[in-house]
């Protein structure tokens, strides 16, 4: 039976506010939510512990068993989205268990990329061409509201590592694994001319480009050919053009 919420100072409500506002409190939580109808089914289908759904009256939509159900009138529903227009289902999640640094060759590290429409453009992008993804300091919440939506559920499929910048790089010496860094420098190398499989590739945010400690380690610097009256890609685009070349070598599509 659906549970009935009408009062914005519920505590149901304010959680959900507080896991929409804040990264601390969603990791404290290892909570988050999905807002609207496809990614709520994304979630379900791909096994996500989900433990309720927030739907607005009137709304249909399946509750499995074992999930609470809780129905808000339209006003209510208003205030909670953050969508212009809420489509009136959301999903109280839980974040899968943090998992260890494993890196091999053909993973992608995102360094510093704190735009969460960029980063979730991203993380879509990697689970089309199956490539692992580490998120490296700097970076925006894989489980923000924002990146969240932009991953359109590529993220309850290949939930993304996250490590601090000296773990990663310890553990590519450990390994012997070589850094190859999308970056501008009398070096660097077109894309295509590289055996990208065998490196870690390392992009950086649009503002500020890859870090220090990783241009500090690269053993490698490449460039994504373009006309010369263009001075730089958008950094979702200039990800999947790297993703693209990397699926490419490693199975031609």
């Amino acid at each position: 039976m659906p549970e009935w919420i009408t009062s914005k100072t519920n505590s149901t409500v304010q959680h959900v506010r507080k896991l929409l506002a804040s990264r601390k409190y969603r990791y404290e939580c290892r909570a988050f939510v999905a807002d609207g109808t496809k990614l709520v089914e994304e979630a379900l289908r791909w096994g996500v512990q989900v433990d309720a759904l927030l739907l607005r009256e009137g709304v249909e939509f399946p509750v499995p068993s074992g999930v609470r159900e809780l129905r808000v009138p339209e006003g209510l529903m208003k205030e909670i989205s953050r969508m212009e227009t809420p489509q009136g289902v959301f999903a109280l999640c839980r974040m899968p268990e943090p998992q260890r640094l494993d890196l091999k060759p053909g993973t992608l590290i995102l360094d510093g990329l704190q735009d969460p429409g960029n980063l979730g453009t991203i993380l879509r992008a990697a689970d089309a061409f199956d490539v692992p993804v580490v998120l490296a300091d700097g970076c925006a919440d894989p489980y923000g509201e924002k990146t969240v939506r932009a991953t359109m559920g590529a993220v309850f499929r290949r939930p993304p590592l996250q490590a601090e910048t000296e773990a990663i790089l310890a553990q590519c010496r450990e390994r012997a694994l070589p850094i190859c860094v999308t970056a501008l420098s009398d070096q660097a190398v077109d894309l295509r001319r590289l055996d990208l499989d065998r490196f870690v590739t390392v992009i950086g945010s649009e503002g500020q480009g890859v870090g220090e400690a990783f241009l500090a380690a690269a053993t490698q610097s490449a460039i994504i050919p373009m006309s010369p009256r263009c001075e730089s890609l958008n950094a979702a685009v200039a990800a999947t053009v790297v993703l693209w070349e990397l699926r490419r070598q490693v199975l031609p599509l």
